[in-house]
């Protein structure tokens, strides 16, 4: 098992609207394509301006494909094009692959 932490650095004013594009389609999306979204955050204290989730994998090959077939299914490509109507949402994401050690509870 590996796991995926992504943290999406928002564009001025649109934290908002990048959580609301992840709970209203992004999220279902994931679902539909066999993710297992470990969970979602915000930043209680610091930078609010950050978006964090974690995703669990079996095995980088698993975790290629599903982002190919994710990338290139037909209501992702519409609804980031409409959320992003008025500017893109994201300036920057950050992409770390963990491991676990062998005494974490996450195996």
């Amino acid at each position: 098992m590996i796991y995926e932490m992504r943290t999406y650095h928002a564009m001025p004013g649109k934290i908002g609207a990048m959580v609301s594009r992840f709970k209203e389609h992004t999220d279902p999306i994931f679902t539909r394509h066999g993710f297992r979204v470990v969970g979602y955050w915000t930043e209680a204290i610091g930078d609010s301006t950050k978006f964090h989730y974690m995703l669990a994998w079996d095995d980088a090959a698993e975790m290629d494909q599903k982002w190919k077939s994710f990338g290139s299914d037909p209501d992702w490509v519409k609804v980031r094009a409409e959320s992003e109507r008025d500017g893109v949402l994201t300036a920057k994401i950050e992409n770390r692959i963990w491991k676990p050690t062998a005494f974490s509870a996450l195996q």
